[in-house]
């Protein structure tokens, strides 16, 4: 038997057993079921398939393990064997269990057959499981002798054309041997040769490196000597670029400054005349009033100012907080 049959064979076991197994769980539940309702309050009969399906439960484990302990060639001891008998023989007690209380010796018998086919499958497919592993080893240890056989043949094989190849090698390592120094003699020759050739070449060369080198850092020199002067001339320009900003600034600054006090001189002015007599023409009494809104003066003593209403002064106040109308009434007081 070679490893595809023992494999066929295993899928076959192993899928009848479950078949088995499965079925007899089934038909335990069902048949169980019933009883274990007779038999327990009413209030808790949804319990009633509880017990035999973890009788089953329990076959189910039993034969799974014992295919997995199989496989790995073991053997749990006493307790599995214990187990599944218990088991068998629980599924069995309760299958006939109410034909033998009504004293139904058929119904004993026809209830027997599915329990008994479970037990005496799950034992079966056991030895079946041990005889397949102890079969699948003796194989598995034949195909290993053969290609241990196959190996230490061919390692001999092996070693003998080693040796013959060993034996042509270190021939031809002779002969290689002769023509290396032949040509080891003819290649000195011909370096030594070559060697004053590149000694000439190299010290023409370095002659030649080392004018093009002075050549090359007189050049070097050159650019430096420009780049600094480049480099003078644009500090010098900037220099002289910085004075004019430094000088056109002071120059604005102090025009700024001229602007301001002239405006202020000419608020001074404006707000030194006293109250006004009568009423200001317009211009003028416009000027007053940016000039008392700019010292802080209240719109009454702008109104005296300048001769106009106190709600004429007090639009005029609100058009000096908005900042374009302010400036529009600075440069007007700046341009008079």
């Amino acid at each position: 038997m070679n490893s595809v049959q023992t494999r066929s064979a295993e899928r076959a076991l192993s899928g009848g057993t479950w078949l088995i197994v499965c079925g007899a769980m089934l038909y335990s539940i069902l048949t169980v079921t019933p009883l274990m309702a007779k038999h327990t309050a009413d209030e808790w009969a949804w319990t009633a398939p509880i017990l035999p399906l973890v009788v089953d439960a329990a076959v189910v484990i039993v034969v799974k393990l014992d295919d997995v302990l199989a496989r790995l060639g073991g053997h749990g001891g006493k307790w599995p064997v214990a187990l599944r008998w218990m088991t068998g023989l629980m599924t069995w007690a309760l299958n006939i269990a109410d034909s033998a209380l009504k004293k139904d010796l058929v119904g004993v018998a026809v209830h027997s057959v599915a329990p008994l086919l479970l037990i005496v499958t799950a034992e079966t497919s056991l030895a079946y499981r041990r005889a397949l592993a102890a079969a699948q080893a003796a194989l598995k240890a034949e195909q290993r002798a053969e290609r241990e056989q196959r190996e230490q043949a061919a390692r001999e094989r092996e070693q003998r054309a080693r040796a013959e190849a060993r034996e042509e090698r270190e021939h031809a390592a002779q002969l290689a041997r002769e023509q290396r120094e032949h040509e080891a003699h003819l290649l000195r020759e011909q370096t030594d040769r070559e060697e004053r050739q590149r000694r000439e070449e190299r010290e023409a060369r370095e002659r030649a490196e080392a004018a093009e080198r002075e050549a090359r850092e007189r050049r070097e020199r050159e650019r430096e000597q420009r780049e600094h002067e480049r480099l003078r001339r644009e500090q010098q320009a900037r220099e002289r670029a910085q004075a004019e900003q430094c000088e056109r600034a002071t120059a604005a600054e102090r025009e700024r400054r001229e602007r301001d006090e002239q405006a202020a001189r000419e608020r001074a002015e404006l707000l030194n005349r006293g109250p006004a007599s009568s009423k200001l023409p317009e211009d003028e009494a416009r000027r007053i009033v940016a000039a008392a809104s700019s010292a802080g003066l209240s719109v009454r003593q702008a109104a005296e100012l300048c001769g106009w209403s106190v709600g004429w002064v007090s639009s005029r106040y609100a058009e000096q907080r908005e900042p374009d109308a302010g400036r529009r009434v600075e440069l007007a007081i700046a341009s008079n």
